[in-house]
């Protein structure tokens, strides 16, 4: 598959998300803004990928000071507000996916150590951005290697919303595990949800694993249980857009009614996400801010009307998955179980 997003020739390239599987376009970006406009609108999407974009889109905004703010090179104190300016941009476009901010920190401690020199500091900017995107790929892989030992030759897995390569910069986290599970010789198939109101599920899960050769059997979101009682599902393995220090989950609306359904069933119900997703300053799920879209998004699908306009909606894009329904987290550094405050933070390197 092409790169989701890419740097090239100083602008940034992403893959229109809400086109597939229809239609594969590219989006070009020249400016911060369009890429703070393409992760709100969700031409992007995924918390490892919105990382990625929120790196790209800082660096993108910094060079482009060259031509849009000449005058702001020569004062140290406007280079820095105009950087501080960028900043704030990409972080105002999604709130609850917090590799967001991790990428953004990233880049402001690369600003920090070079401020005293625009090009200097314009050409580190890009080099952290283009590494952020390449960590992102062998972060996955190593997720995907930790977690395979958890899936059984011959297992139906079901997932929600998209957690592979369009979510990240390549592999995948929660279909990473699916892909490394396969790669090592075992017959693994997929139960994909479809994902309402954005249908991830259906238009990007299902169009992944079948370019990739995996079986995988759509299903809408209110079959899951049936699925579960029927036996057709051994396992669900979701992805993860903020995990709080004591492994309370934030992921895409729908997961905690899956844990829920797991837990009855008795099934296990994984979490595969990088260490970046993991919010120590965040002590449990009653922290994470939840973010509501759009009614449109409900009531209207590619145009076409699906309920009346004056249809009061109640569209929150995630909800939280308490730590009590996870079965293991499964990181690059390892798998962690309950209880998850202690092997969470003995992941992280020591101070």
């Amino acid at each position: 598959m092409h790169p989701v997003i890419e740097w090239k020739d100083n602008r940034v390239y992403m893959i229109d998300q809400r086109l597939l599987p229809e239609e594969e376009k590219y989006v070009e970006h020249n400016t911060s803004q369009e890429v703070a406009d393409s992760i709100r609108s969700m031409v992007i999407r995924g918390a490892p990928a919105i990382g990625v974009a929120a790196a790209m889109g800082i660096a993108l905004g910094f060079a482009d000071l060259e031509q849009s703010e000449p005058d702001a090179l020569l004062d140290p104190l406007t280079l820095e507000t105009k950087f501080t300016e960028i900043s704030a941009l990409i972080c105002s476009t999604r709130p609850t996916a917090v590799n967001l901010f991790w990428a953004v920190a990233r880049m402001k401690e690369v600003f920090r150590r070079h401020q005293h020199d625009y090009h200097l500091a314009r050409e580190k900017l890009i080099e952290e951005a283009q590494t952020i995107d390449r960590e992102d790929v062998e972060i996955n892989r190593c997720i995907g290697r930790n977690g395979q030992v958890l899936f059984t030759d011959g297992w139906n897995v079901l997932t929600h919303c998209n957690a592979g390569a369009l979510a990240t910069s390549g592999y995948g986290t929660a279909l990473g595990v699916v892909r490394a599970a396969v790669e090592a010789g075992k017959s693994i198939s997929v139960f994909a949800d479809e994902t309402r109101p954005y249908l991830q599920g259906a238009r990007l899960t299902v169009w992944e694993l079948q370019r990739d050769g995996i079986p995988v059997t759509l299903i809408t979101d209110s079959m899951a249980g049936h699925v579960m009682q029927k036996g057709l599902a051994q396992a669900v393995i979701v992805g993860a857009d903020r995990i709080a220090a004591n492994g309370d989950t934030a992921n895409k609306i729908g997961t905690f009614s899956l844990a829920v359904l797991a837990r009855y069933h008795q099934i296990p119900f994984y979490v595969a996400a990088p260490l970046s997703t993991i919010d120590r300053a965040t002590h449990s799920g009653q922290d994470i801010p939840i973010e509501e879209r759009d009614k449109s998004e409900v009531i209207h699908y590619r145009g076409q009307r699906t309920a009346r306009e004056n249809t009061h909606v109640y569209n929150p894009a995630f909800d939280v998955t308490p730590a009590a329904l996870i079965t293991a987290i499964i990181t690059e550094k390892g798998i962690a179980y309950p209880d998850f405050e202690k092997s969470l933070q003995n992941l992280f390197p020591a101070k």
